[in-house]
């Protein structure tokens, strides 16, 4: 995707699949920053991960692993984890226990401090503090009003 400035408008060029890419003009003025306080911008990466709880790890793996088109880049009994066109997909085991009811869809975030604390000032409710999942990548959840998961990832 290439971002560029015309006039007072912004272009967005999407090559997707092919050499040619489709162009589309927007209005900055249509879109609101992710803001804490007033100034404040929690700079967010979109979704880029989604975790699926399963109970037969074994028989999911097979599943996504054809889905996907790829390997696990990850394999444990704890965890297996799927990297695919910009997408890294995991499967937990455990995440039924958890209290995971479906999969969780992770925002990836520069700050995962400022962008839960900005979370919860909207009125967003902890469902997991900042955990690290291991070489340093960080992870949280919250639910807004509705009990709609919102998963926050940084990256280490």
């Amino acid at each position: 995707m290439l971002l560029e400035s015309v006039g007072q408008k912004r272009v967005v060029i999407h090559r997707s699949h092919s050499l040619i890419g489709s162009c589309h003009i927007y209005d900055p003025s249509a879109f609101a920053d992710v803001t804490g306080t007033p100034g404040e911008y929690v700079m967010n990466h979109g979704i880029k991960t989604v975790i699926h709880p399963v109970k037969d790890l074994a028989a999911a793996k097979a599943v996504f692993s054809v889905l996907l088109g790829v390997e696990p880049y990850m394999d444990e009994p704890y965890y297996v984890g799927f990297s695919a066109n910009g997408q890294n997909i995991g499967l937990d085991p455990q995440g039924h226990q958890k209290g995971m009811s479906g999969p969780v869809s992770y925002w990836h975030v520069d700050d995962i401090e400022a962008s839960l604390r900005a979370l919860l000032d909207a009125g967003a409710q902890t469902s997991q503090e900042v955990k690290d999942v291991g070489g340093g990548k960080l992870i949280a959840s919250v639910t807004d009003a509705d009990g709609n998961v919102i998963g926050l990832i940084q990256p280490a």
